[in-house]
């Protein structure tokens, strides 16, 4: 049991504070199937559905424990368990492409590890090949189970980086996202409009005119005609 008060624990939450670059989970994470596992979130989730004082006997209601459970393991949080990482399609870069590669406006669908809540937005990915290159939808792949766990904004823009940096051989990447974060516009201030912005970057984009290209190239309008 957390020993933090509760001044404590809504400052953690609203300053977005996080300890480590890794998603903080227990040793014994995976020694549940997923079977038992929405088996026991669905009666604690009926638990907490009954302390608000509703009907579990409507109609409407009555499978929701259910859907809650198989939706929190299955979908939005698939990411957390290793065995689901995408399979990564690395290529040897025959042609000996060298310049820079930008994937972006890829879908954010993730969520706040403080309270819960969608975190939605894009990112934009770029690298520079050495001895090896990924295929295209891979990086979107990444991106999505990197974003399906409980997260913070800006670790999952370093799991990013440092998976790409490990799978590619290279330290020359990039990644910047954009996202709306619902405790953000739900709760607390409320503030509907506003975003937030994290970025990181290693190798070649340090310097300044490598990432004004990548900036120029994520800023350009897209026109297809």
């Amino acid at each position: 049991m957390s020993t933090k008060n509760q001044n404590e624990i809504e400052l953690i939450g609203d300053a977005h504070i996080s300890n480590s670059t890794e998603t903080p989970l227990r040793a014994d994470a995976f020694d549940t199937s997923d079977e038992d596992k929405i088996k026991n979130i669905q009666h604690h989730f009926a638990e907490i559905m009954k302390e608000l004082g509703l009907d579990l006997t409507d109609d409407s209601l009555s499978g929701t424990p259910y859907r809650f459970a198989k939706m929190y393991v299955k979908e939005l949080f698939y990411g957390l368990n290793p065995k689901n990482r995408p399979k990564t399609s690395i290529f040897e870069n025959k042609y000996g492409y060298q310049k820079m590669l930008v994937e972006q406006n890829i879908n954010i669908d993730s969520s706040c590890e403080h309270h819960f809540l969608p975190i939605v937005g894009t990112a934009h990915v770029g690298y520079i090949p050495k001895d090896k290159v990924i295929g295209l939808s891979k990086i979107n792949r990444l991106v999505d189970y990197y974003a399906h766990r409980p997260q913070v904004q800006e670790r999952l823009c370093l799991q990013i980086l440092k998976d790409l940096q490990e799978t590619l051989g290279t330290e020359d990447v990039i990644v910047v996202i954009q996202a709306k974060h619902l405790c953000v516009s739900s709760r607390g201030i409320k503030d509907k409009s506003s975003f937030t912005t994290t970025i990181e970057y290693r190798g070649k984009f340090v310097e300044p005119d490598t990432r004004k290209e990548f900036f120029d190239v994520i800023n350009k309008p897209f026109d297809t005609v």
